[in-house]
């Protein structure tokens, strides 16, 4: 009765609620006044009419129009009223233009070795374009002198991560999307608390939307009394707001400026298989030592200063270090960010890119598949050209209506000759590309709509790395406890859960 009260009136239940009694206030009272006043009825019809002629006017993704235009279009008196207060993509002018400040601020910190571009240019010129639009729209440059060392599953990465943090002299940033308290997290706030005393300074950012049921209200004030510099990331209001949408869904971790972890891992127990929740939880990490790092640490104290208005001084925690003299150079390794923020869809055109220039495979893994015309267009005309393309998605999901939009892509893809294999101990959580031996992307960018598009989002592309051989090498291990799913699977569904999946597919963009 206890764990049922406090369910009850936890943040997350009470905040649910406010916004449904908001909603359903704003659908009411639309609906009286309409019935009431007869031209307010062809007012809205016409604010319909105008809003799905915008809709279509725009530069938005497609899928993301259609989303939006069937409801404006079936019911005319809410749907243009509800996409003028909840579907223009548009945040704040003065939310865009702080951010862009601060990337306009600092960019002469982010500058690419033009010697660097040009080895990989006489190498492959394909590989340098892909680089070269990073550097020019992601603002990252790609390094040599670096590192790599892939993590997989989350018990690894949790060992390598105290290890190192141990190992702290000057700082500890950490940026999580979802910290949880338990034996993981309590752990590393151990470590924080034994570092601090030495005087190590130590920062965190973690989004409040991700923590809403994992951490207690206010929690940040909790850690600043320990001596942890803590910022909330969009702190979640019970106000229906576009902004919302826009979340932290980074992972990094960084130390000293030398060292730095980022993936799809969070800071919660069952990210380690500490709890068992969707059977086996599959996850990966990559750790990155040497110059590489730069890019992560300029991430993070942008994202710092973009939520508290506070100007550091950047170049002080950038290590003086000769790397050649520490490193042997591992490849070339290029850091990146997506922000909601700029109009440019970085996640995707990394992905597009790989894909579009793939000669023998391309394997993937993904918790989520809920992919559009551009990506799906992508992976059907590499498997007809030849390409062996497989993507490994999760057999026990953690929501079941995305795992059904997921399945929904199954028999398009499969028809095409893109083979699909399902993780069957579990929960595959790993946001991973691997391709022909040379290329390749681990970070947080999860193939849906909400990484691809709403989201801030990292991850690190890697060039004839070793760690690329580890991905691959896992990637095939992992294939050994999957289960192929091929046409009949998907012709095997009952009918009403196929009308329900098509129903979902449709309005996959705004979930």
């Amino acid at each position: 009765m206890s764990n049922l009260l406090k369910f009850l009136f936890s943040r997350m239940i009470i905040v649910g609620v406010l916004i449904l009694l908001q909603l359903g206030i704003l659908t009411f009272a639309i609906w009286k006044v309409t019935e009431e006043f007869v031209y307010l009825y062809a007012a809205f019809s016409v604010v319909s009419i105008i809003a799905a002629v915008y809709i279509f006017s725009t530069k938005d993704n497609p899928s993301y129009k259609l989303a939006w235009i069937v409801p404006v279009l079936l019911v005319p008196v809410f749907g243009g009223l509800f996409y003028l207060l909840f579907g223009l993509k548009k945040t704040t002018k003065k939310f865009r233009s702080r951010m862009l400040n601060i990337h306009n601020e600092t960019s002469s910190l982010l500058m690419q070795d033009k010697h660097i571009l040009n080895e990989i240019q006489k190498e492959d010129k394909s590989i340098a374009n892909q680089i070269r639009y990073l550097n020019e729209y992601a603002a990252s440059p790609i390094y040599k002198n670096t590192i790599t060392k892939y993590l997989s599953p989350g018990e690894e990465f949790f060992e390598e991560l105290k290890k190192e943090l141990k190992k702290a002299q000057k700082y500890i940033f950490l940026e999580y999307f979802i910290i949880q308290e338990g034996l993981m997290w309590d752990s590393i706030l151990e470590i924080l608390e034994e570092k601090i005393k030495e005087g190590v300074e130590v920062r965190l950012i973690y989004d409040d939307m991700g923590c809403l049921r994992t951490l207690p209200y206010k929690y940040n004030e909790k850690l600043k009394k320990k001596g942890i510099r803590c910022l909330v990331f969009n702190p979640f209001v019970p106000f229906l707001s576009i902004i919302m949408n826009n979340r932290d869904h980074r992972k990094i971790a960084v130390i000293d400026g030398h060292t730095a972890f980022t993936g799809g891992i969070n800071l919660a127990d069952e990210y380690i298989n500490e709890i068992n929740r969707f059977g086996h939880w599959k996850d990966s990490a990559l750790m990155i030592k040497g110059e590489a790092v730069w890019n992560l640490t300029m991430m993070f104290l942008q994202s710092w200063q973009f939520n508290c208005g506070e100007k550091d001084d950047y170049e002080k925690y950038k290590p003086y270090v000769n790397y050649k003299e520490v490193f042997e150079t591992d490849g070339y390794v290029q850091p990146y960010g997506d922000s909601p923020l700029d109009d440019e869809t970085v996640g995707e055109n990394v992905y597009l890119n790989i894909i579009n220039k793939a000669k023998d495979y391309v394997y993937i893994t993904t918790p989520y598949l809920i992919v559009d015309n551009e990506l799906v267009t992508a992976l059907t005309l590499a498997a007809k050209n030849g390409v062996e393309v497989i993507i490994i998605t999760p057999h026990k999901e953690d929501k079941w209506y995305v795992h059904m939009v997921t399945r929904a892509y199954y028999a398009q893809l499969i028809e095409a000759g893109v083979k699909i294999y399902e993780y069957t101990p579990g929960f595959i959580h790993s946001k991973t590309f691997v391709s022909d031996d040379e290329i390749g992307v681990i970070g947080t960018i999860n193939m849906d709509y909400r990484s691809l598009y709403l989201h801030f989002e990292c991850g690190v592309l890697l060039y004839k790395t070793k760690s690329l051989v580890e991905i691959k090498e896992d990637f095939i291990k992992t294939l050994e406890s999957c289960r192929l799913i091929t046409i009949e699977d998907c012709h095997q569904v009952k009918w009403s859960n196929k009308f329900i999946t098509a129903l979902l597919r449709v309005f996959a963009p705004l979930m």
